[in-house]
């Protein structure tokens, strides 16, 4: 069973370790913990372009890289890691910019906004910088090979 599942099993350990392995990262630059990290989209390692990646090695290691179910597994990592560098990256900075309006605007005019979406906490960080897909990308790789040649 392993054997025929192990690009899922490649998949989700590769996941879970770029999880695990933010706050560590997180402490290298930062010199500070940050465990909330582990539950966190945003941060180094992607674990988005770390599941897709291993996933489709995986797929193409065991599958042959010719065939039709690699070639799916390969389009639906493009497109999570493209969104994971773009789509929700650049998200997460309009939202920083929208704050940041909202705060100046109720400053300048000095008024509160009555209207409870302003209280809302939103998260700002829900994408990647291209650096942490790349060490995404590198730990499924690294993972989805382990998989193929220890497993």
């Amino acid at each position: 069973m392993f054997r025929t599942m192990y690009p899922f099993w490649s998949a989700l350990v590769s996941a879970i370790l770029a999880q695990v392995l933010k706050p560590f990262f997180y402490y290298l630059t930062k010199r500070k913990w940050k465990w909330s990290l582990m539950k966190d989209s945003g941060g180094f390692p992607s674990s988005h372009s770390a599941l897709v990646s291993a996933l489709a090695l995986s797929v193409g290691l065991q599958e042959q890289f010719r065939s039709t179910i690699f070639a799916v597994a390969l389009s639906l990592a493009v497109i999570v890691v493209y969104d994971a560098a773009n789509v929700r990256y650049y998200s997460g900075q309009n939202i920083k910019m929208t704050q940041q309006l909202a705060k100046d605007v109720q400053e300048e005019l000095n008024v509160d906004f009555e209207d409870p979406i302003y209280d809302a906490k939103m998260k700002v960080i829900l994408g990647h910088k291209w650096f942490e897909v790349i060490g995404g990308i590198c730990l499924g790789c690294i993972i989805a090979l382990l998989f193929h040649y220890i497993g």
